[in-house]
C-alpha cells in the first residue's frame, strides 16, 4: 500500500477562469495545504489537457504534492503524471493497473461496497466516495448517504475520502466515520482566498481523522 497523505485532496476546475486565474487559485491552494491534487477537465482536447496539465505538474513538483489526472491514462504518462483517478465509466482498474505498473497512484470512484470491494480488488490505492451532497460542478453526481460510506470504510483496507458538495460549514456529517479525508472542487475553487480556504480545509479534516 502507498503512503498517501489524503488529508486535504483537491480537484480542480477551470470552468469560467482565465488561465492566470485558475493557476492563481491552484498555486494558492498548494500552499495552503492540499496533499493530493487532481486535475479534472472534461471538454479540452488531449493536446489542450496535455499543455495544461504540464504547467499544473510544474507547480505540484514545486510543493512535493502528487499529481493525479482525472481519467485520463494517456495524458499522465505523457507528462509523467503521479497517477489517476478513473471513474465507473472509465477504464477498469485492472487494466489501467497492467498498463501503469504498480508505482503509479490509481484512484477509483465507488458509490457501492460492491464496487468499493472491485476497484480494491483489481489494485485501486484509494476510493473517492460520494456524492455526500449536491455539487455546483458539471459533473454528474448521485448521491451516497454517508451509511454507505461509513460501509465501504469498513470494507476495504485502502484510503476512503469523501467527495461531494464538502466545505467547512458541513463537514459534521462525516464525524465518526473512518474516512482518511476529504476531497473538495468548489470549497476551494471558488473562494476569495484559497490559500486560507484550504488551510482552514486541512485543520478541519485533520480533526475529523482525529476523532474516529
Amino acid at each position: 500500500m502507498k503512503n498517501l497523505d489524503m488529508t486535504l485532496y483537491f480537484i480542480t476546475d477551470s470552468t469560467g477562469l482565465s488561465e492566470e486565474a485558475f493557476f492563481r487559485c491552484v498555486e494558492e491552494a498548494l500552499k495552503g495545504g492540499v496533499t493530493l491534487l487532481q486535475l479534472r477537465e472534461k471538454d479540452k482536447t488531449t493536446r489542450e489537457y496535455i499543455a495544461l496539465a504540464e504547467k499544473v505538474h510544474q507547480l505540484t513538483l514545486k510543493y512535493q504534492i502528487p499529481l493525479l489526472i482525472d481519467d485520463r491514462i494517456d495524458v499522465a504518462l505523457a507528462i509523467g503524471a503521479e497517477g489517476v483517478h478513473l471513474g465507473q465509466s472509465d477504464l477498469p482498474i485492472g487494466m489501467a493497473r497492467r498498463i501503469l505498473g504498480d508505482k503509479m497512484i490509481i484512484g477509483a470512484t465507488a458509490k457501492t461496497v460492491p464496487q468499493a470491494l472491485e476497484a480494491y480488488e483489481q489494485g485501486a490505492d484509494y476510493l473517492g466516495v460520494g456524492a455526500i451532497y449536491p455539487t455546483t460542478t458539471k459533473v454528474k453526481t448521485i448521491l451516497t448517504s454517508t451509511q454507505t460510506l461509513d460501509e465501504i470504510c469498513r470494507a476495504v483496507p485502502i484510503p476512503v475520502n469523501a467527495i461531494g458538495g464538502l466545505n467547512k460549514t458541513n463537514l459534521q456529517v462525516l464525524e465518526g466515520i473512518g474516512i482518511a479525508g476529504i476531497c473538495v472542487v468548489s470549497a476551494i475553487m471558488k473562494a476569495n482566498n484559497p490559500q486560507l480556504e484550504a488551510e482552514i480545509l486541512y485543520q478541519l479534516s485533520k480533526e475529523l481523522r482525529s476523532n474516529i
